[in-house]
């Protein structure tokens, strides 16, 4: 085995290695609990990300009013209402403060 041939073995093992152990590595955090929110985190929600959900909310049910006919002949109000309001609307006003990872609120 050459020089050249060993140093290639050597990269391709140490990439396999790396490779094959980042899988689990980034696992991890899956299962660790977020904690309370930062003020950084609490800051970017009230100042960007709220009035960006109140404008999705607002937008949301001008959207149900127009699909609204649509949406009684096909029997499925209460599923548009829920997606394009309801949603929306807990996301902005019951979501706590500076956590993003609640689709819905905490119970």
């Amino acid at each position: 085995m050459t020089v050249f041939s060993a140093r290639r073995a050597l990269i391709v093992l140490v990439a396999a290695l790396g490779l094959g152990l980042a899988g689990p590595a980034s696992a991890i955090d899956d299962y660790a609990s977020p904690g309370p929110p930062s003020a950084a985190a609490m800051g970017v929600d009230m100042v960007l990300v709220r009035p960006v959900s109140l404008v999705a909310t607002t937008l949301g049910a001008g959207l149900f009013v127009v699909s609204l006919p649509f949406s009684l002949l096909g029997m499925n109000a209460a599923d548009a209402g829920n997606r394009l309001v309801v949603e929306p609307g807990k996301y902005t006003f019951v979501r706590p403060l500076g956590n993003f990872q609640a689709s819905s609120p905490a119970r």
